[in-house]
């Protein structure tokens, strides 16, 4: 049996492909790991943008959404981080489909391995301003304006701030070096004070293994299924980085 790590699908968002027409992809995908899958995590940014009222959730999705109900129902436990697209999940999926939402980065041993795993955003050193604008999205006070906003004016204002993020962000889409990939570094200032066998992470949209310092320790980057449709694979104690190709006909 194997454990599988994807992250970064965006739901919402329609481009390069229409947002439904890769959550078909992303459905195809599950179901052809789902014969030897005995867990599934998906690293944060599941959702474009995502906020829970307390009677309205964002409509859409609902294919993958089923998907996931239909896994869990299977005997698959799935593991959802949330991203800095969708940090504002409190309890729907729990609720609703026995999703195990986490909202801090999860030290976690599978398979006689040490993991850490998280979305990725906010740890390391720079990114001030975001880790600022982390802290004002996190504040319960703050949480509560928002929700006195109504849906269809809050979604919006979500899909503008989450475009603006997005074509700020795409001039770092290859791999700058150890001394600049923030979380290369995060990861090596975690092994200072303990040991991990793998570091896996999202965020970043690129799929990316890279063997740290102490040349055992591995971070592990899941890429992205905006271009890349890619994922993590562990079985036997051993993560491979590998590439779903997608069904013309989808």
């Amino acid at each position: 049996m194997a454990i599988y790590f994807a992250s970064d699908f965006h739901l919402g968002l329609d481009r390069p492909l229409p947002s439904r027409q890769r959550e078909r992809i992303i459905i195809q995908w599950l179901d052809s790991i789902r014969d030897d899958a005995s867990a599934i995590f998906i690293l944060g940014d599941l959702f474009d943008y995502w906020y829970e009222y307390k009677t309205v959730v964002p409509k859409g999705h609902i294919r993958l959404l089923a998907k996931l109900a239909e896994l869990i129902d299977s005997g698959i436990p799935v593991h959802l981080f949330t991203g800095n697209h969708d940090m504002w999940m409190f309890g729907y999926l729990e609720e609703e489909l026995q999703i195990k939402v986490y909202k801090e980065p999860l030290s976690v041993t599978l398979q006689n391995k040490l993991l850490l795993l998280g979305h990725g955003d906010g740890l390391g050193p720079g990114d001030k301003k975001y880790k600022i604008m982390k802290k004002v999205f996190s504040n319960k006070f703050n949480q509560w304006l928002f929700s006195k906003l109504h849906p269809n004016f809050a979604i919006g204002l979500m899909k503008y701030s989450s475009k603006k993020s997005r074509d700020a962000d795409e001039e770092d889409m290859s791999f700058l070096g150890a001394e600049k990939e923030w979380l290369v570094q995060y990861a090596e200032r975690k092994l200072e004070s303990r040991y991990y066998d793998y570091f896996l992470f999202g965020h970043r949209h690129l799929p990316i293994d890279y063997t740290l310092s102490n040349g055992q320790s591995r971070y592990i980057n899941t890429g992205d299924w905006l271009n890349h449709y890619t994922y993590a694979r562990m079985e036997n104690g051993h993560i491979t980085l590998e590439k779903y190709e997608i069904d013309n006909k989808v």
